[in-house]
């Protein structure tokens, strides 16, 4: 691995330097600075061990994480601001935290390289003739007005500092389900295929599975939406009709709510197909279950890691708050998600902390050189091997739709309950 430049380690540590140094107490007695502390409140996919252990090295300062499934993870954040300091998780979740006020706005003039921020999360695409996809894509959500909407113009304060970001799609087992070629025979539609009856499952949260659930809809010919990203209710409600009927019937066979749970369903060799992020296909291959990671031929779900600052955040935390925000987008933590295929907004300074051979495999679609490790070192790739899908172009270039809370959120949330009981 390339050796951390020093220089960069001490900028980011002097950004909590303020907080650091306390005044020593007069009296009798000397007063013993304490480090600052940090909560993280997020998800399994980033709020990973090796990442706090690093950044607390890095910054020297107290991080504590506090990893959790989708729904609930979401529900403390909009209701409780208080209880933590710095959210993560994906973009479509803005609306409902900025009209919560549970966060607030991060001054952009305080995030070092943001001069090198990607296209993808400033303009919505990843090259000029790439679609921008249907849906809440990024830009739209990123600039806090000076009405204090969110919009797509460009101001000095955005409301989520755009860090890891991919493309979904889904996991199935090649022993079980035939194998296509990427963009050409692999679909949505085998989510609802009766071939794979009783052996189907979702993910478990309704701006996520729901448009899984949509786009194998559609695929299987089922049923059309006029717009995909903002369906209108006449349209959830027929969907809604057809996965209720297909749940009845016991097509699914359930749904999962954090990635452990999608792995351990996998695994279990209890499903064939199923709703999967990157992190949980990369995870199963490690452990010697096969499993394929698709590019349908109908683009793929989008997502954009957000990480946001509390409302609530103590003053003196602030400091911390944006060393952390800064030294994730430094370059070693968008290395080590790149071994689970995730990719992060300034995708050079990541390739600076890459392996051999890293760089190639994982961001230019190219055959693995040699064999190379996922993010706790284990190998995940043979040598000879390329990704499914291609390069972070061609992936970003093949965009369906953007996880995305639609106007019609409150009313799939109650057609979502009935589905799980049904």
């Amino acid at each position: 691995m390339t050796a951390r430049n020093p220089s960069r380690r001490e900028f980011l540590r002097a950004g909590v330097a303020a907080v650091a140094a306390a005044p020593v107490a007069r009296g009798p007695f000397f007063h013993v600075p304490r480090r600052p502390r940090l909560r993280v409140l997020g998800t399994h996919v980033t709020l990973r061990e090796s990442i706090r252990r690093q950044a607390e090295q890095d910054l020297d300062i107290d991080i504590e994480f506090f990893p959790g499934g989708d729904a609930a993870i979401m529900q403390q954040a909009s209701t409780r601001p208080h209880s933590f300091d710095i959210f993560e998780q994906w973009s479509n979740t803005i609306r409902v935290l900025w009209q919560a006020r549970a966060i607030q706005g991060i001054d952009v003039g305080r995030i070092d390289a943001w001069s090198e921020v990607n296209d993808l999360t400033k303009k919505g695409r990843i090259s000029e003739t790439a679609p921008i996809g249907r849906g809440d894509a990024p830009h739209l959500l990123l600039h806090v007005q000076r009405d204090g909407t969110l919009g797509s113009k460009a101001t000095d304060h955005i409301s989520f500092l755009p860090y890891v970001h991919n493309v979904d799609s889904f996991g199935y087992r090649p022993d079980v389900v035939p194998a296509g070629e990427p963009y050409v025979g692999e679909t949505w539609g085998w989510l609802l295929d009766e071939r794979f009856h009783g052996r189907v499952a979702l993910a478990n949260e309704p701006t996520i599975g729901l448009f899984d659930a949509a786009l194998a809809a559609q695929a299987a010919g089922l049923m059309q939406f006029d717009d995909i990203g903002a369906m209108t209710r006449a349209e959830v409600d027929r969907l809604f009709d057809i996965l209720v009927e297909k749940k009845r019937a016991g097509h699914f066979y359930g749904v999962w709510q954090t990635v452990p749970h999608s792995i351990e369903l996998m695994r279990s060799d209890r499903i064939a197909i199923e709703s999967m992020f990157s992190p949980a296909a990369t995870e199963l291959c490690a452990n010697g279950t096969p499993v394929h990671y698709a590019a349908p031929r109908e683009g793929y779900r989008a997502w954009h890691g957000v990480m946001c600052l509390s409302s609530q955040i103590a003053e003196e935390t602030v400091d911390a708050a944006y060393a952390f925000m800064n030294w994730w987008l430094s370059g070693w933590a968008g290395a080590l998600i790149a071994r689970q295929g995730y990719y992060i907004s300034v995708p050079e300074r990541a390739r600076e902390f890459m392996q051999e051979g890293e760089w190639e495999y994982w961001y230019l679609g190219k055959p693995a050189s040699r064999d190379l490790p996922g993010p706790d070192g284990r190998t995940v790739v043979r040598r000879g091997e390329s990704r499914r899908g291609g390069s972070y172009e061609t992936r970003f270039s093949n965009i369906a739709v953007w996880n995305t809370v639609m106007n019609t959120y409150e009313h799939t949330l109650l057609r979502w309950s009935e589905f799980l009981s049904a």
